[in-house]
């Protein structure tokens, strides 16, 4: 693709750009001219044609009557693939997320202040959803009577996390009985992830469902409950009241959309998961790279942390006129630390 531009074209293109994603003004011909005429060594009049014949291969394009232009998602695309240069965050940047993340000692604590954290610093959407725990291996499952009709679940998996349920049986279980039962049952779900126990888990005790105390029923019944669905992830979302002071919201239609974005949260969890990345890799859709027709005027830059076994997204929502150059290295470093904080709290309370 690199090659179907000349390097005075490639030039321009990167003017072009950086500076509508710095100004949101159509750029002009004599704006690049006053702005980076000494470095191109081009007027006005050369540098419009360089422009027209952009325009005319797609990468830019006028907006309604404006004498300047704007990048098309193609433009973007070329941009980041071969113009781009990433900028590097600076020491006391990443001192300071560090810092403002180290105080959550809650996993969902750790992930909401994120959210809340880059939101205010990236003034865009900052999206972050908890691990994906039906994809978890089952470590061990422990059962404390409460009261003499509850008791605390408490399912162990493989990544160091925890999930604790709280649930209703009809009569008081001998603590003895409990125990019995969690060996049986931790024999009987080893090594499986929480979504192959919650499809395969009536099987897995069909021999014992009637054993005397109800439990066993009661699990089945809870099966969703316990053994947590596909589509069960907190979704954190930080940076709205700054998106929504963005120039592209001006317009009442434009604000509206954007607004319906923030609601939707199990669309953000939808498309977060469809364009997830590979741990310790960037994803960006631009524009029309987006399936979902609420998201073809925004561009997407997502990562993924690890826990273990299990993963959650990082991830920025914001107008297809956002820094490409800063935004790309902050996802991919905050999905970092998030999975370094989450390896150290496990290796605490091991």
């Amino acid at each position: 693709m690199t090659g179907e531009l000349t390097e005075r074209e490639k030039t321009i293109l990167h003017y072009v750009v950086r500076d509508f994603i710095a100004t949101a003004a159509p750029v002009g011909s004599r704006f690049i001219s006053r702005r980076h005429g000494d470095v191109l060594g081009l007027g006005p009049a050369s540098i419009r044609n360089v422009l027209s014949d952009l325009e005319d291969l797609g990468f830019i394009e006028h907006p309604h009557t404006s004498a300047g232009r704007v990048p098309t998602d193609r433009g973007y695309r070329f941009y980041l693939d071969a113009l781009m240069q990433k900028e590097n965050l600076s020491e006391s940047e990443t001192d300071t997320i560090r810092k403002n993340l180290g105080i959550a000692e809650e996993s969902e604590n750790l992930l909401r202040e994120t959210s809340r954290l880059l939101g205010r610093i990236t003034q865009q959407l900052f999206v972050v959803t908890s691990p994906k725990l039906s994809s978890g291996v089952f470590e061990k499952l422990e059962m404390i009577p409460i009261v003499a009709n509850r008791i605390m679940v408490i399912i162990s998996i493989r990544a160091g996390l925890v999930r604790t349920i709280m649930m209703e049986v009809a009569s008081e279980i001998p603590r003895e009985r409990l125990e019995e039962l969690a060996r049986f049952l931790n024999e009987r779900l080893s090594g499986l992830t929480l979504q192959q126990i919650r499809e395969t888990f009536h099987q897995r005790v069909r021999d014992i469902q009637d054993e005397g105390t109800g439990l066993i029923r009661l699990f089945i019944d809870s099966v969703d409950k316990l053994f947590i669905p596909e589509r069960a992830e907190k979704v954190h979302i930080g940076g709205t009241e700054k998106l929504i002071e963005q120039p592209e919201f001006v317009n009442p239609a434009d604000f509206r959309s954007v607004i319906e974005l923030i609601n939707d949260e199990e669309m953000i969890i939808h498309v977060l998961q469809k364009v997830e990345a590979r741990p310790h890799e960037i994803n960006v859709r631009v524009g029309d790279e987006n399936e979902d027709e609420k998201l073809k005027s925004y561009s997407i830059i997502t990562s993924t942390y690890t826990v273990g076994d299990v993963s959650g997204s990082v991830g920025v929502i914001g107008p297809k006129r956002m820094p490409y150059a800063r935004m790309i290295p902050l996802v991919d470093y905050v999905a970092s630390l998030i999975s370094e904080m989450f390896d150290s709290n496990t290796k605490r309370t091991q």
